[in-house]
């Protein structure tokens, strides 16, 4: 819901504002946005009496920023380079529209980059601007129409598409094993790489074969990504997603360090706002993701 136009600056005085607040004077301002040195001062009254609070205080020839002006020009300046944003996407691609889409970088990398030019052919008039997040977010709180995101159906506000579950399978560095262990107890006697969002991995995947035993703690990590660079290395056992896995396997650099696989603790999802359903860009996007994952 748009606010009430009385909170509504008009864009002529948000531009002269925010002028003023970086040069420091209305005749630098003018200068700049080719209007009069009176025409810019006109717009600052009118913008300190629509808000009823002082923006500047003089300092000789200068105008500085009061402490509710600096927080002012911070926000102003951000609106108005989404608002040019926005202008740009909306000329250069008019029939369609963006997609701004948070993702998990091991997922984004190995799963989603490797098949985004099936969804580019399919739809040339969406454009997809990629982030990278490492855990879910309140979308009221961040600028993204949608997200990927791991775990359970536990998003307020928000609707979820299941992609897929995490499978998991254990590898490690040629050198540290030379085929896979005969007996998932036999990985106990090596070191096991952990992941800080998933710190009960190994846990569950020991227990998946009926082995009860806590395995030994082990160096931590906050991506996939790194903890595959530290087995590669032979540093230990990481516990990796499949799809994470393959490409390191098709080249020699990791082995299985064991046949099995196992459901981890959670399943991958599109999550996108309740409001924005359907917002053209997201139903593409979902019905193209839906292509994917479909068995």
């Amino acid at each position: 819901m748009i606010a009430p136009r009385r909170y509504l600056p008009s864009t002529h005085a948000l531009l002269c504002f925010e002028a003023v607040a970086r040069l420091g004077t209305a005749t630098a301002a003018a200068q700049e946005l080719a209007l009069t040195q009176s025409g810019v001062s006109r717009q600052l009254k009118t913008l300190e009496t629509q808000l009823g609070a002082s923006l500047f205080y003089k300092d000789g020839r200068w105008l500085r920023l009061t402490s509710a002006g600096q927080d002012y020009a911070a926000q102003v300046r951000s609106v108005l380079e989404r608002l040019a944003r926005a202008s740009i996407t909306a000329s250069t691609n008019p029939d369609g529209g963006t997609l701004n889409l948070a993702i998990l970088p091991a997922f984004g990398m190995h799963w989603l980059a490797p098949r985004l030019s099936s969804f580019a052919a399919t739809h040339p008039e969406v454009t997809i601007n990629l982030s990278t997040r490492l855990a879910p977010f309140d979308f009221r709180n961040e600028r993204f129409d949608a997200a990927i995101h791991f775990g359970r159906e536990d998003w307020a506000g928000a609707t979820h598409l299941e992609l897929m579950p995490e499978t998991v399978v254990p590898v490690c560095a040629p050198d540290l094993m030379r085929q896979p262990a005969r007996a998932p107890a036999d990985l106990l006697a090596y070191s096991l790489l952990h992941l800080d969002t998933r710190p009960k991995g190994w846990a569950r995947w020991f227990g998946g074969q009926g082995l009860e035993t806590p395995p030994a703690p082990g160096m931590m990590f906050d991506q996939f990504s790194t903890m595959a660079q530290a087995a590669i290395h032979g540093m230990g056992i990481a516990l990796l997603p499949t799809f994470v896995a393959e490409p390191y396997l098709k080249t020699g650099q990791l082995l299985l360090a064991s046949n099995v696989t196992t459901q981890s603790i959670g399943s991958y999802y599109l999550v996108w706002p309740s409001e924005r359903a359907n917002f053209a860009p997201i139903e593409a996007f979902r019905t193209w993701l839906g292509t994917q994952t479909r068995p």
